[in-house]
């Protein structure tokens, strides 16, 4: 924030992430007065249904990362973009999230990390949570009836799923079942009136993911 309390986004710095399969284009995201201390890598859609790091649910959420003093890291994952490889059905993508999350914390080795992720880039989120050391995971509209998210661990971690209600490709019915049996659970953010791209609900977004910064234990009802 500046002094008059407005927040000034950082520019996009270009990056390359060396993948499993070849370099990934990357961009970061550094707020002015940043303190090294937290820091988050940002998962885009499906690749095969135009998802990229230029979304914009993955650019609100970098954002909304960014106002509260976090660097964020968004990257596009193989064959998208200027990104070396092909789509891999999740197998290959979880790779590159792992390549992304250890890129970040040698460039920021004080911070904690954040994963997050919107839609498909949820599910690769949540398998990375289990393979790596997160402080936490923020799992935006994540297609539990598309992908299989057994197939991982459940993130030991706090973490928070959002969703809207009114989302047409992820059910969100299905989506609040599936968290509920979950252990350890998440916490759930419903968002009211959403679709599954948050248009016109932006704001609500925003909050939603600012708000899962909060420790899990003065959050969940």
């Amino acid at each position: 924030m500046n002094e008059a309390g407005f927040f000034r986004p950082p520019s996009p710095t270009p990056a390359v992430i060396p993948g499993p399969v070849g370099a990934l284009e990357a961009l970061l995201e550094v707020p002015d007065g940043y303190d090294g201390l937290h820091a988050a890598v940002v998962c885009h859609p499906h690749p095969l249904f135009g998802g990229t790091m230029r979304n914009k649910v993955v650019h609100m959420a970098a954002r909304a990362l960014q106002e509260r003093g976090f660097a964020t890291l968004r990257f596009n994952f193989r064959g998208v973009g200027g990104s070396a490889g092909e789509f891999d059905e999740g197998r290959g993508e979880t790779q590159d999230g792992a390549a992304a999350h250890d890129f970040a914390a040698a460039l920021w080795p004080q911070a904690k990390l954040t994963l997050v992720g919107f839609s498909f880039g949820a599910f690769i989120a949540y398998n990375v949570a289990g393979l790596r050391a997160v402080e936490r995971l923020i799992a935006i509209a994540p297609p539990v009836q598309r992908f299989d998210f057994h197939a991982h661990p459940v993130p030991s971690v706090p973490w928070t799923v959002i969703q809207g209600d009114r989302d047409e490709l992820v059910d969100h019915q299905e989506v609040l079942r599936w968290a509920h049996d979950l252990n350890p659970a998440p916490t759930v953010r419903l968002v009211a009136d959403a679709e599954h791209f948050f248009h016109g609900r932006m704001q609500e977004l925003k909050d939603a993911v600012q708000s899962a910064l909060v420790p899990a234990e003065t959050t969940r009802p």
